[in-house]
């Protein structure tokens, strides 16, 4: 039996009724039984354990293991992290992803560039099926005088039709490619490095110079800086950090950036080494979890974090 994976940012209640109604239809189509559901299925709510965002972690990052496609649920221009992990982690296990979205804005680099469906064409690149649903449907006469109901019925119809198109695409969906070995066959030494696009990039020279002294090759991402064809930079810069024998990240930001969420996910899956920058002072808290100082997600899945030059030569330090 197939078994689908509905990803969905989780936080709030809204949040969690939109995964449910996917997860819904879907179960609709293919039995309650082929459908896992995070938060819902995990019993968050209710959980009980010493390390509660661990053990949640590993329940989720189980199924992960386990299934045959994934719908993954991305709106507005701040991506969920945790949403983006799973979606990374089933690209390198070479499961089909199918992207959801009804968000009306497009985003470039420049104000009369090339546009992509999301603010790092890194997506595009890794799942490049997305159904995109971003207009209201129209009004219908049945809906009566009250202006609210109305514009609450044009909304819930763009659902059903986004829910319905992505069902479709899933079901339609061929398994990938098996993945490629994520370490280059030459053994040449390739380290990858991803800096955060909402923080100056002031640590990267530095870590760049120790990785050159210490004999790495070292790709830093471009896809952001590629005002002409970000896609195609997105891919070379996936192409890379699947070659990569280390990955550095910056986790640093509102959420964990896209690009590094994504890396993040697929090093877990294969176990590719990957370190984060991380200073301290973005701790979160909810209700029975440890301090997390990260989405748990992307805080259990890393090998390592450091918060200055320091921190991250004893990290690759020979042992």
């Amino acid at each position: 039996m197939a078994v689908y994976y509905v990803a969905h940012r989780l936080f709030a209640a809204h949040d969690r009724a939109l995964g449910a109604y996917i997860a819904h239809r879907l179960a609709e189509r293919v039995g309650a039984e082929a459908v896992f559901l995070p938060f819902c299925d995990t019993d968050e709510e209710n959980l009980v354990s010493d390390l509660k965002g661990q053990r949640l972690y590993e329940l989720d990052r189980a199924r992960l293991r386990r299934i045959d496609g994934m719908i993954a649920l991305l709106h507005g221009p701040s991506l969920d992290d945790g949403v983006c992990m799973e979606i990374g982690y089933a690209t390198a296990l070479a499961v089909p992803v199918i992207i959801l979205t009804t968000d009306f804005q497009t985003y470039g680099p420049t104000a009369d560039g090339p546009t992509v469906a999301f603010c790092d064409p890194l997506l595009e690149a890794v799942a490049p099926t997305i159904v995109r649903e971003h207009r209201l449907a129209p009004p219908r006469p049945t809906d009566g005088p009250d202006r609210f109901a109305v514009f609450l019925n044009q909304n819930l119809q763009t659902l059903a039709a986004a829910a319905d198109r992505a069902i479709e695409a899933l079901l339609a969906a061929s398994p990938a490619d098996p993945p490629s070995p994520p370490h280059a066959a030459s053994g040449q030494r390739l380290a990858f490095i991803e800096p955060s696009p909402y923080l100056p990039d002031g640590l990267w020279p530095d870590i760049a110079d120790h990785l050159h002294a210490a004999g790495w090759t070292v790709h830093t991402a471009t896809r952001l800086n590629d005002h002409q064809n970000p896609r195609k930079a997105a891919r070379s810069d996936w192409e890379a950090f699947r070659r990569a024998g280390l990955t550095v990240v910056d986790v640093r930001g509102p959420e964990t950036p896209p690009g590094a969420a994504l890396m993040i996910g697929a090093s877990s899956a294969t176990g590719q080494p990957v370190l984060a920058a991380a200073p301290d002072g973005a701790w979160t808290f909810a209700d029975g979890r440890e301090p997390n100082w990260r989405n748990l997600m992307i805080q259990y899945a890393v090998h390592g974090r450091f918060t200055d030059i320091g921190e991250f030569a004893d990290l690759v330090a020979p042992r």
